[in-house]
């Protein structure tokens, strides 16, 4: 340093703290230009009117603006406990839209220390742009960390510093103070910038002789004038972060802001000296504005990131089973993955460790994002050897994710205990592709089709209370029970004014009445031969098909026959899965018809009265459900309604939310886009017509492709393999090369390809693969499914290998996938009933037509006259043939569809025609899947279940 100044060189931190906001203002102009949502916010919380805080906070909110930065000042009394501003704190924390937070202090006397100590360490070090988190505090100590951010008045200190020119490295350093907040941490930063340091404070001896020595002198102890100018080296640099006031009668105040050091003869000897207005302070708020910018900039990329860490995979090369492989993982705690996928914490609802929900309040937040990509999982024509379409789903999943590190989604449906304990087994995939952890799934999960159960339940108790209600009394007592009096007042319950529009009663006081209009508001007139609301349970239980109820004498002898379904089949599931939001979730079961009247008018879970109490049962079912695969990919579980007599396929919302996640902001690059991956029940000919046809019409989604799922073995039943009998080995058809049989099945699989495009998708064919399938049968196969239109068809490993053994399928889904979505309707809404049926039967069937019994034209011309013409069309058949015969394999045709009736779901929002006797309660076998399920006596967990 030079020994001979002829006068200090002012730093002026006003101009450098100017230009710094600038920088900052081009910066935040330039990433706007490429994604224009993006905003720094600065969030700052004051407690109390102190004039010197709302000072220091009017200068913060003019900086912010001039640097192009949001400002929000919350302003809480200034008798706010520690806690009340914590909570503020730990909103501010879970607000995406807030960058930095800062607390100003001091927040009052009641507060002491340790609650200040509590306030700023209940900033997230990500947010905490003062830089006085212990996080940060600590590694800027450390010589082997970095802060996340620097304290800003020391980091001002530096920048001023550098601005000089001067080496720091290698000089003598001298800090006056040790606070928290300036002397520490600037110690420490001159440490770290390789300074000779000496800290000093009000119990050093000799301060005097120290700063003489000093090449840099750094004063932050609140003492006016206190270092001399005969104190400084000549030639020194002098940072003086001191602000003090001296008595001035020659100022409007009487009094004048000085620094620490005494300006006039310390500038003689200095050869930098900051001014004190003008140094440290500007600067000090300038470096707030960076931070805040390097706080934005982090979590936007953070945000854009979504990397979602795998889970290491142990493959053996002989398989084990199924819940030995689920067993041997160890989940991650679902909190993490939802952090990883974006999902902040006041948006998650934990239900244990390794399950939560997600609430719907996400797709607001996200609303901005252009979606995902689409893709809807289907099959061939299913058979008792199985696709493995429940685990190509997963396993597609973990190689998009896992493997090749795009956000993958899977969205799959919630398995009924029905089928657990019977005989079908779980739904959670197989071999090393499965979710896990695997027992919760195909259990409880998180009661949503318990609570399925007790809306449909409740509304079937109503309606027989009503009926009998009814039955047994007078138009005038059951008025005035239905509108009782209160307290001298008689109201209409809310939901009894959609009765009146209905009925064209335009009254809003229940006493205007006429007695002809009572006993219409009053009496529904259920006509009992149209009930067709059962009651529904979880559990395989024959017994209950059929049952008489209203026996016991307490119901006077008003008994009828009714029966249970299981309870996946209600219509409340299948609303449910349909519902885009809680108050459509409401309207729809507030739809349904229950019965018809003896007039001939439909009855609503409206008329009854119920509709809010069924949606209070289900307003946390509508919720997705968050769980995880075996290599630690998202998997959002949710709904089940049947693939027969309803549409079969997981719900909207969880689609809808994964298709955010996995979304992209305006200027992301095309490599960003994420995959969800919906899996839609039994084969393609159902699952994917009606995931098309019912469910894309209700969300307005567009899938951009289909991934049929294929089996040789499957393929050569098809092709006309001999049965398989359970128990027994299979015929050496299937476990020995057989071209000629194969390749006649795989016309099934040809028609199914024939019958997507019609949908205007992209179709790709993963052959999944089994261990005694020959290159030659694989080729074959995959030489078909291009031959027939297919624009992909892999072969694939995922049972043996997990995401491993589906890479080359997820990196063929990724290439075709690219571009626009082309997607369209098989049929408009607007044709008659009975025309829509039609254009199923050949266009997806391949029916030469269809025959109508008098029964389902009768009901066709009910609907038609009631007002349900629009609906769109659920076939109820047979999952196991294009036709309505389960023995005609392959591709049939030659045949006609006959319509024995139509059913009316009014809620969930279609018609559904039956083509045969569609059981909607399954029974238990001789030898039923329970057998082997218990729990393990040492350590509880579940034994057995596949």
């Amino acid at each position: 340093m030079s020994s001979e100044p002829t006068g200090a060189r002012i730093i002026d931190g006003t101009a450098l703290a100017k230009s710094i906001r600038e920088d900052v203002a081009k910066r935040i102009q330039d990433t706007q230009a490429k994604f224009p949502r993006f905003q720094p916010q600065l969030a700052v919380v004051q407690a109390g009117e102190r004039s010197d805080s709302s000072t220091y906070i009017r200068m913060k909110a003019k900086a912010a603006e001039q640097a192009g930065i949001k400002f929000q000042h919350i302003k809480v009394p200034a008798q706010s406990t520690s806690e009340e501003i914590i909570r503020i704190v730990q909103d501010l924390n879970a607000d995406e839209n807030v960058n930095g937070i800062l607390v100003q202090l001091p927040l009052g006397e009641h507060i002491d220390s340790a609650g200040e100590r509590a306030v700023t360490e209940a900033i997230s070090p990500e947010k905490d742009v003062d830089g006085f988190h212990a996080y940060n505090i600590g590694h800027l100590s450390s010589r082997a960390a970095d802060p996340i951010f620097a304290p800003c008045t020391p980091n001002a200190v530096m920048r001023l510093l550098k601005e000089t020119g001067v080496e720091i490295s290698g000089s003598n350093a001298v800090v006056l103070g040790r606070s928290d907040i300036v002397g520490t941490p600037v110690a420490s930063m001159l440490r770290n910038a390789d300074a000779t340091v000496t800290q000093c404070h009000s119990r050093t001896k000799n301060i005097e002789n120290i700063v003489k020595s000093a090449d840099i002198v750094v004063s932050a102890i609140g003492k006016a004038e206190f270092v001399k100018g005969s104190w400084i080296k000549p030639g020194a640099v002098l940072i003086d972060v001191g602000i003090n006031y001296v008595p001035d009668e020659t100022k409007k105040t009487g009094q004048r802001l000085v620094g620490d050091v005494e300006y006039e003869a310390a500038s003689k000897a200095a050869s930098h000296i900051t001014p004190v207005p003008g140094g440290v302070g500007p600067m000090t708020v300038a470096m707030l504005m960076e931070n805040t910018l390097q706080a934005a900039d982090r979590q936007w990329e953070e945000a854009r990131s979504r990397k979602v860490k795998p889970l290491p995979l142990n493959l053996l090369e002989k398989v084990p089973s199924d819940i030995e492989i689920a067993m041997a993982q160890t989940p991650k705690p679902v909190a993490d993955l939802a952090k990883e996928l974006g999902i902040s914490s006041n948006e998650l609802e934990l239900y244990g460790k390794y399950k939560a929900k997600v609430n719907l309040s996400i797709l607001e937040r996200l609303s901005h994002r252009k979606d995902g990509k689409y893709i809807v999982i289907s099959g061939i024509t299913p058979t008792p050897l199985g696709e493995g379409k429940s685990t190509t789903t997963i396993g597609l999943a973990q190689a998009l994710g896992a493997e090749l590190g795009r956000p993958a989604f899977a969205c799959v449906r919630q398995p009924s205990q029905g089928p657990t304990f019977g005989i079908k087994g779980g739904a959670a995939g197989g071999g090393y592709s499965q979710v896990i952890p695997m027992d919760e799934f195909n259990l409880h999960l998180t009661g949503d089709i318990h609570a399925v159960t007790a809306a449909n339940n409740l509304l079937a108790a109503a309606l027989d209370a009503r009926i009998f209600h009814e039955a047994t009394q007078s138009d005038k007592a059951l008025y005035s029970r239905l509108v009782p009096t209160k307290k001298g007042k008689r109201e209409f319950a809310p939901l009894m004014f959609k009765r009146l529009k209905k009925l064209g009663i335009d009254k809003t006081n229940p006493n205007d009445l006429t007695p002809e209009e009572i006993t219409k508001f009053a009496r529904l007139d259920v006509d009992l031969e149209t009930i067709t609301w059962n009651r529904v349970l979880d559990t395989n239980d024959r017994y209950l098909r059929k049952i008489t109820i209203g026996q016991n004498p307490t119901e006077q002898g008003h008994e009828r026959v009714a029966g249970f379904d299981i309870a996946v089949a209600s219509e409340c599931m299948a609303i449910l899965a349909l519902a885009t939001d809680l108050q459509d979730m409401t309207e729809r079961l507030g739809a349904m018809v229950v019965a018809t009247s003896k007039q001939g008018e439909p009855i609503t879970a409206d008329d009854i009265g119920v509709t809010g109490a069924l949606a209070v049962l289900l307003k946390d079912a509508i919720k997705p459900n968050l769980m995880q695969t075996l290599q630690g990919t998202p998997v959002f579980v949710h709904a089940g309604p049947f693939a027969n007599i309803a549409h079969g396929n997981s719900s909207i919302l969880a689609d809808r939310v994964a298709l955010k996640l996995a979304g992209t902001e305006e200027g992301d690059s095309a490599d960003r886009v994420g995959y969800v991956l919906t899996e839609g029940g039994f084969g393609a000919d159902m699952g994917m017509e009606k995931f098309c046809n019912i469910k894309c019409r209700v969300s307005g989604l567009k899938p951009d492709a289909t991934v049929i799922v294929a089996t040789t073995r499957a393929l050569k039943m098809h092709g006309g393999g001999p049965d398989v009998t359970p128990g027994k080995p299979l015929h050496d058809t299937y476990t020995k090369e057989d071209l000629v049989t194969l390749k006649e099945g795989c016309k099934n699989l040809c028609k199914h390809i024939e019958n997507s495009k019609k949908f205007g998708v992209k179709v790709i064919v993963a052959i999944n693969q089994f261990a005694s399938d020959t290159p030659a049968e694989l080729e074959l196969v995959r030489q078909e499914a291009l031959a027939a239109g297919a624009d992909g068809a892999v072969v694939s490993n995922h049972w043996a290998e997990g995401g491993k053994g589906a890479r080359a399928l997820a990196e063929a889904v990724i290439a075709i996938c690219e571009g626009e979505s082309q997607f369209k309707f098989l049929y408009d809404l607007d044709l008659p009933i009975d025309e829509k049926i039609a254009i199923i039967g050949r266009e997806i069937y391949g029916a030469d037509g269809i025959e109508l019994s008098d029964l389902a034209r009768q009901q066709i011309d009910t609907y038609t006259r009631q007002g349900y013409r629009n609906l769109p069309i659920c076939m109820a058949k047979t999952q196991y043939s294009f036709s309505h015969d389960p023995k005609l394999k392959n591709v049939p045709s030659g045949f006609t569809l006959p319509i024995r009736a139509v059913r009316l779901s009014a809620g969930a929002g279609f018609l559904y025609p039956l083509l045969g006797d569609m059981q909607t309660m399954p029974g238990l076998g001789t030898r039923p899947g329970f057998w082997e399920v218990g729990l393990d006596r040492e350590t509880g967990r579940v034994v057995g279940l596949f």
